[in-house]
């Protein structure tokens, strides 16, 4: 439904995690008997999970851990392992910047050239773990350094920015042709970040094997406010959702829908399945691993941008193991601990099988869902008050 803005000017009203609930079923299950696994292209993980190419959550390292534990890590071949042989000590000194200085210095920090030999090593590094290896390049370095990542035999491909678009214009420079380099690229390809219902059909026609929701959700990410643009998750991805049934029916090929940021719980990961996501992207809860290599700190992709900046460097706290966070055990009762976990018991206890069937669970708009009846742990900081 149409909101009148003003005069001349009208719009839809649009919904975040924290405005949904997901409605129990008639039936329940045992968690048990529960399927969370995620197959797209060639491959199957059994969590329906990516890890965020940031430079502060997947290094080569965490990669093969993430891919052990079953998901999916995404090395950001634009990042700090790509520019620097001993990625550690600049780690260090970015996690040890004060926060007046952290922006600054870090747009010094990542004017250092890629290198296509760290490109070939990284990516190496994961594979020779016997793990899947994916890795992210923004549209404007495809050409150039894709053909490194395929020499060193990468899986799955990345690219990715703030916004992507299949009709990108420019008078300066010859733009990428998704369409075009999917259809004639070896790998398989997911392509984002979109959030309306038009774009991501734009990008499923590519021949992207997925795509990623999501613009400015994200902990580390400012773009919303520097930039003013940004869809609220759940209604981004329901239409992205809607988008995939289009496709469907137009071409008979599946384009899975990915929603990358703006979750932080085992809940937020259910509402997103919930909407109609195949998986997700998640960075900040991940950067609380104790190993991940940002040592307590999260930035994005667009955090050190040479001109516009649109991400901050984040604190974050050490939660627990890799592990810990994605299958348990928790011992937080946050919801911040044992992610797929909570993912798992979710499906349980609204009586689905699978991903694909709890798609279809009901949602409803429920903006007292985490006030309700909390008045105690609110007035104490504890549970869902904290």
């Amino acid at each position: 439904m149409e909101i009148e803005i003003g005069i001349g000017k009208s719009g839809r009203r649009a919904y975040g995690f924290d405005d949904i609930a997901i409605v129990p079923s008639r039936r329940t299950r045992d968690p048990d008997d529960v399927d969370i696994s995620w197959e797209v292209d060639a491959f199957r993980f059994e969590l329906p999970l990516l890890a965020s190419a940031m430079d502060g959550v997947v290094s080569p390292r965490t990669a093969i851990e993430i891919g052990r534990l079953g998901g999916l890590a995404v090395l950001n071949l634009e990042g700090i392992q790509t520019r620097y042989e001993d990625p550690d000590t600049v780690l260090e000194e970015i996690a040890s910047l004060p926060d007046e200085r952290a922006t600054a210095r870090m747009q010094e920090i990542y004017r250092e050239p890629i290198k296509d030999e760290l490109i070939h090593a990284r990516i190496r590094e994961i594979k020779d773990a016997g793990v899947v290896a994916a890795a992210s390049l923004t549209p404007q370095r495809v050409e150039r350094y894709h053909k490194a990542a395929l020499e060193a035999e990468l899986d799955i491909l990345v690219i990715q920015g703030t916004v992507v678009s299949a009709e990108h214009v420019s008078e300066t420079s010859e733009p990428l042709n998704l369409k075009r380099f999917i259809s004639t690229y070896e790998l398989p390809v997911i392509v984002g970040g979109c959030a309306s219902y038009s774009t991501a059909l734009h990008l499923m026609r590519t021949g992207a094997v997925g795509i990623l929701v999501g613009v400015g959700p994200g902990a580390a990410c400012t773009t919303r406010g520097v930039l003013g643009i940004g869809v609220p998750q759940a209604t981004a991805i329901a239409d992205a959702a809607g988008a995939r049934i289009r496709h469907l029916d137009e071409t008979g090929r599946y384009c899975h829908v990915i929603a990358d940021g703006g979750m932080r719980t085992g809940g937020d990961i259910a509402k997103a399945i919930a909407c109609g996501a195949d998986a997700v992207m998640i960075g900040s809860p991940l950067a609380a691993a104790s190993e991940a290599p940002g040592r307590g700190y999260h930035w994005g992709m667009a955090t050190f941008h040479p001109t516009l900046p649109r991400g901050t460097r984040v604190r974050t706290s050490t939660l627990g193991s890799l592990r810990e966070i994605l299958v348990g055990p928790a011992h937080e009762n946050d919801g911040r601990l044992n992610l797929f976990g909570a993912l798992r018991t979710s499906l349980a206890t609204c009586g689905y099988q699978n991903i694909k069937e709890f798609q279809k669970a009901e949602v409803m708009v429920a903006p007292a869902l985490k006030t309700e009846g909390k008045a105690l742990q609110r007035a104490q900081g504890v549970g869902m008050g904290a």
